[in-house]
């Protein structure tokens, strides 16, 4: 009966929807599909607490709809079924306004319960929606990402989250009966992490706990009302994103210690350890790189090893894998040197390959002096012959630069010996 803040300024109308205006607002890359009832099967991918649920419910609704929702924790291939069994029946066939499905954490869904909806989305029984945190590339089965449309939902602005708390001043039958003064709002935004849910439940916490209509919000008043309510680890909100940086940091200051007890705030807290691996894979290229190649496969192995072992063994391969990353040298040479060359590449466009370089299968190409000035490295003294291989009008640019560690100081006297114009470190 006491229904939550969030779920009663829950919008109803597109007209009423905040942010994401790149997809439903005037120009929006939905806002014509919708209009004309148009709707492709869709993956929304955002933080949690931006609308996607919201947004899926708006589109049956403006689109004259069935809709029906599973949530990817609590359903099996089961309750799939059964829910393509009623939508097909409620139009599907026979009708261009196909029910839609809307699949809350679509990346929980195991293969099998994704495999299980391939043939109700390519037959067109439903209008699939589903709804990620994770990069879909990663969660979502290649066959099922192909038949769906990818949209990128953005985080919150701060106008936007001062809109919401301003419409619930404003237009909640309950909280309007109250006189609420905004004086600051950095610690509710903060708290919040840019989650709308999160921000509406503390804000609408805030202002039970008053015993007077006449409440003010500042920013300390919030922090003394709400500060035990950030201890927990929320797996889908600002703990999510604070700890799984703090997990990062810490190896990458080289700090096991530290390291293996963010990794156990996380483990505790249910976080995916496939999400945790592949952040582990990830920083094993960024931030140890050539220093200590070996990182990359123990990241790729301990990530192959929890995706086939699981919780809760996991978490001694991922304490390994932290552990030994943490204390591995550190360098961002590689990062670096790919953030330099794609600048490079967007300020002088799509320079033309050198002639001697270019690829030359056909008699024409071969006439046109494709390949013709090529040095074959291994048919020089020590496999190498000293060739620009560059662009001409980039030529002798140096975007890599190794780190200062032992490996790759070695790289750097290779690269010196051999390229003694061009790589002056």
């Amino acid at each position: 009966m006491n229904e939550p803040l969030a779920e009663r300024l829950r919008p109803k109308t597109l007209a009423d929807y905040i942010s994401q205006t790149h997809l439903v607002g005037e120009q929006g890359a939905l806002t014509k599909q919708i209009e004309q009832g148009l709707i492709p099967s869709m993956i929304f991918w955002g933080p949690p607490g931006i609308g996607k649920t919201t947004l899926a419910n708006i589109i049956a609704t403006e689109s004259g709809r069935p809709f029906y929702t599973l949530s990817a924790i609590n359903s099996g291939v089961k309750d799939v079924r059964d829910v393509i069994d009623k939508a097909k029946t409620s139009g599907g066939l026979f009708t261009t306004k196909n029910p839609i499905l809307f699949i809350d954490e679509i990346h929980r869904f195991s293969k099998s319960q994704q495999d299980s909806l391939l043939q109700a989305v390519e037959k067109g029984w439903v209008t699939l929606i589903g709804a990620t945190t994770e990069n879909p590339s990663f969660e979502v089965i290649p066959a099922l990402l192909s038949r769906c449309q990818v949209y990128i939902l953005n985080s919150f602005s701060k106008n936007d989250l001062e809109a919401l708390l301003r419409r619930a001043i404003e237009k909640d039958e309950q909280i309007s009966k109250k006189n609420i003064t905004l004086t600051e709002t950095d610690a509710l935004l903060r708290l919040s992490g840019g989650d709308a849910r999160k921000l509406l439940n503390i804000f609408e916490l805030i202002v039970n706990s008053e015993t007077s209509d006449k409440i003010t919000i500042t920013n300390e008043s919030v922090l003394q009302k709400v500060q035990n309510n950030t201890v927990r680890y929320d797996k889908t909100g600002e703990q999510h994103y604070d700890i799984i940086s703090a997990f990062i940091k810490s190896i990458r200051g080289s700090d096991p210690n530290a390291a293996v007890y963010w990794l156990a705030r996380m483990i505790e807290g249910g976080e995916d350890v496939k999400f945790i691996a592949r952040r582990l894979l990830i920083l094993a290229s960024e931030d140890i790189g050539n220093a200590n190649p070996t990182a990359l496969i123990m990241a790729n192995n301990t990530f192959q090893a929890v995706s086939t072992i699981g919780h809760p063994e996991s978490r001694i391969i991922l304490s390994q894998c932290a552990t030994y990353l943490a204390c591995s040298p550190k360098s961002n040479a590689a990062y670096e040197a790919i953030n330099k060359a794609q600048e490079l590449v967007k300020n002088t466009g799509d320079l033309s390959v050198p002639l001697a370089i270019r690829n030359a299968p056909t008699k024409l190409m071969k006439e046109l002096g494709y390949g013709e000035d090529y040095k074959y490295a291994h048919s020089y003294e020590n496999n190498f012959a000293k060739q620009e291989f560059l662009p001409e009008d980039i030529k002798n640019t140096t975007l890599y630069n190794p780190g200062n560690n032992s490996r790759e100081q070695a790289q750097r006297e290779f690269l010196k010996i051999r390229w003694k114009d061009k790589y002056k470190y």
